[in-house]
This record gives C-alpha cells, structure tokens and sequence, in this order.
C-alpha cells in the first residue's frame, strides 16, 4: 500500500455518465466530489452546464460548483488552487478526494502537479492581440501561435481564443514558448497516489444518441427558460459565456433563428466537443479506461471500478 494519499479521477467526454460513476464511487469508499468541470464553476445556468442534481449527489457532498460569480474569468492556476486546497481538506477529514469532469486542461494540471510560472498578464499586450484577433480572425491567431509554440497551438481549438491569445502572450513576454513553460513546471510528481478512470464508448454514435437525449431533456427541465432569464438579468458573464447551451440560443432571444435550429445547433456542438475531449483524454496513458457500451447499465461501470480500486491497492 502506497504511503501517499489516495486520489481517484473520473474523467471522459461529456454525457459518459462521470457523474452517476463518481458518485457511486465516492459513496462505497468514504468520498467526496471534487468537480473538475471548467463551466460548473460559475453561479448560475444550472441546466446548461449540467450541474449534477441533488438525486444524482445521492447525498455526496460536491465540492467546486457554483463557487464563482458569473462575471469572474478563472485561470487553470486559480482552479488548480482552490482543488488542491480540497484535496487536503478532505484528506485531513479522512475522505477520499473523488474528481469528477470533463475539463482535461484543468484535471491534468492539477493531478500533474503543475507549477505555474509567476508571469503576470500584460494588459497592453493583451489588449494589443484581442484587437489583431478582432481583425484578422480566430484561425489566424491560431496560426501564428504555431509558429512559435505549435505544441499549444495543437492543443487548443481556435475557439478557445482566451488561451490562444495568453500562450502568445506568455511567449512575447518570456521568449519561451508555453508548453516549455509546462515541461518544466512538471518537474515534482504529485504527492498523491492517483488512480485515474475514463469512461468512453467504443461506439461514437452511441455517446452522440446519449448527448442528443440529453439535450432533449434539458430542454424539458427549462434550459430556454433559464437561457432567457439569464440574459435578461444584464449580468455580465465572461468564462461562463462560452458554455455550451448558452451562447447557441443566443439567436433565438434576439429573434434571427428559431429554439429549433438552435437546440439542433446546441446538440451538434456538443457532440463535436464530446470528440475534443475524447481525442484529449485518450492520449494519456495513465488513464484505466471503461468501455461504457460494453456495460449496458451504470452497475456495470462500477462493478469494473471495483475491480480497479483493489489492484490499485491504495485504499
């Protein structure tokens, strides 16, 4: 048995079924959630983000969920905190640690132990590049990281224009590129003992069948509703503006395209984000898979973790 302390991470694509996985485990070994979901973060748009509900805590207390105004834009380095400081205070309590989500940049930061580079941002240099984006586009920006850092670059869609535009930034400032920056920030192991379980289907189009139902029932909880109310209420939002299910009915408030070509529009997104985050999660080798469509039902999944858990052998 391993002298570090235990952590487990349930990680995979949306609609995987993570949530129901990390609940169970954290109720058969003592645990409590650690939500390791870039969107949940943020009050607000509880539907949207599928923030789990209390039935699917089954009593689990969860941990980082609606912790962040909707205004605040949080870091990697900022969620890579405040989860460190849950680890330890669970630990401290005698719980098992359980990170649950989707968010592969900010689950592999913490659970890799990065070491962020103190390199405070440069408004005007940032101001600087937001305006040649403005101009010359998304994918051009892309582009350019390339060619200083083409490892960033291939790991972040031109969408995430935010992170596009710091890994520019950290390179003007530094002259080194940011993925160097992250090499050498992995230079002391966690201080954990990790076991890290994704769950995917073998089959695509079942897990894109899963998100297309899924969406289906947000839309019968009242997602248009709260889309509605939230644009309404004037707030500002940053980060969590760019939640899938929020910006895509954006046309349908002001008129230009119907809730049906909307909802269509939300499901497709979120099944090419499904394959982002599978493409991210597969490359990492420490990660212990279940085939999700091998195991028709969640008792299935866990049975498997079981299995896992005690040749492990941490707990």
């Amino acid at each position: 048995m391993s002298e570090q302390l235990p952590v487990i991470a349930v990680v995979g694509a949306t609609a995987t079924g993570k949530t129901a996985l990390g609940a169970e485990i954290a109720a058969a070994y003592g645990g409590e959630v650690i939500s390791g979901d870039s969107m949940q973060l943020y009050e607000g748009l509880d539907i949207a983000t599928a923030k789990p509900t209390a039935e699917e805590m089954r009593g689990i207390p969860h941990h980082l969920i609606s912790v962040l105004p909707p205004e605040h834009a949080c870091s990697v380095a900022e969620y890579v905190e405040m989860a460190r400081e849950k680890i330890a205070a669970l630990h401290e309590k005698g719980k098992l640690p359980v990170i649950v989500g989707g968010t592969g940049l900010y689950i592999d930061a913490l659970l890799d132990n990065i070491q962020f580079p103190d390199i405070p941002a440069d408004d005007a240099l940032r101001a600087r590049l937001n305006a040649e984006a403005e101009t010359l586009g998304r994918t051009a920006m892309r582009e350019r990281l390339m060619q200083c850092d083409p490892e960033s670059a291939e790991r972040l869609h031109e969408n995430n224009l935010r992170r596009i535009i710091r890994a520019l930034e950290v390179y003007e400032l530094t002259g080194i590129p940011l993925s160097e920056h992250a090499r050498r920030s992995r230079a002391v192991p966690a201080p954990w003992n990790i076991l890290r379980i994704g769950i995917g289907f073998a089959d695509r189009e079942q897990l894109y069948a899963r998100i297309r139902r899924r969406v289906d029932c947000m839309v019968t909880q009242g997602l248009l509703d709260e889309v509605r109310a939230e644009y309404e209420s004037g707030r500002r939002r940053a980060t969590a503006a760019m939640a899938i299910g929020y910006k895509e009915l954006l046309p349908w408030l002001a008129g230009t395209d119907s809730a049906e070509e909307c909802i269509a529009r939300i499901k497709q997104e979120t099944c090419r984000y499904a394959k982002r985050q599978g493409t991210w999660f597969r490359r990492n080798q420490q990660i212990k898979w279940i085939t999700a469509d091998e195991n028709c039902n969640g008792s299935g999944n866990f049975e498997m973790c079981q299995k896992m858990i005690a040749k492990w052998n941490a707990l």
